[in-house]
C-alpha cells in the first residue's frame, strides 16, 4: 500500500518536529548538567525521535537500547509487559531518561519506570514524541513531552504499521478504511 492511499492527513510536520526536539533537548541540558545520564531507547518506535533527540542534548551521556510491547500483533494493549530485548548497562546510580515514540495506555513505561527503579537507577523519567492522554490507563509522568494527539493511529518518523511507514518525515493520520485494502 502507498503512502498517498494510507495518509488521511498530516498531524505533525517534519519542521514542528525538528523545532520541537531542539526545545526538548535544550530543556534536557538543562535538567541534567553534571548528571551521570542514561538514555535509553524502546525499540522500535523510538530510534529515530532518539537520534534527533540526543543531538540537541548538550550533556554527556550514553545510550541504550530495549524493546518492550504490551500489545503483541493487537491494536488494543493485554496490560502485560513483555521485554524482547533488555539492556545491557548498569543503570545502579544513573539517571535515566527512558524515550519512546508514542505514550499510549501508559502500561509499557510503567513497567519499565519501576523496573529501572528495582535495578537501582537513581531517577527515571521519560521523554516521548507523542502522547495520548485520552488513551491512558495508568496514570504516568511523562516530563518531555513533543505534541499530545488526539485518539488515532498515526504513522511516520519512526511509527509503523505492520513494520511500513517509520521512513515517513511527517507525523500522519492513518486511514483506518484502507487497512483491510
Amino acid at each position: 500500500m502507498q503512502p498517498d492511499k494510507i495518509v488521511l492527513k498530516t498531524l505533525v510536520t517534519e519542521q514542528q518536529i525538528k523545532e520541537r526536539i531542539k526545545e526538548l533537548g535544550q530543556q534536557i541540558t538543562q535538567d541534567y548538567q553534571g548528571k551521570d545520564l542514561l538514555i535509553i531507547g524502546v525499540l522500535k518506535g523510538a530510534w529515530i525521535y532518539m537520534a534527533d533527540l540526543i543531538r540537541e542534548i548538550d550533556v554527556n551521556c550514553t545510550v541504550d537500547f530495549l524493546a518492550a510491547s504490551s500489545y503483541g500483533a493487537s491494536f488494543e494493549t493485554s496490560g502485560v509487559v513483555t521485554i524482547t530485548r533488555d539492556i545491557s548497562t548498569d543503570v545502579r546510580g544513573k539517571d535515566i531518561i527512558l524515550v519512546e515514540d508514542i505514550v499510549d495506555s501508559g502500561f509499557t513505561l510503567n513497567h519499565l519506570k519501576n523496573l529501572m527503579y528495582e535495578r537501582g537507577a537513581n531517577s527515571v523519567r521519560i521523554s516521548t514524541l507523542l502522547s495520548k492522554p485520552s488513551r491512558r490507563r495508568v496514570e504516568i509522568p511523562v516530563e518531555y513531552v513533543g505534541f499530545e494527539i488526539p485518539d488515532a493511529f498515526v504513522i511516520g518518523y519512526g511509527l509503523d504499521y505492520i513494520e511500513k511507514y517509520r521512513h515517513l518525515k511527517d507525523v500522519c493520520v492513518v486511514n483506518t478504511d484502507m487497512l483491510n485494502d
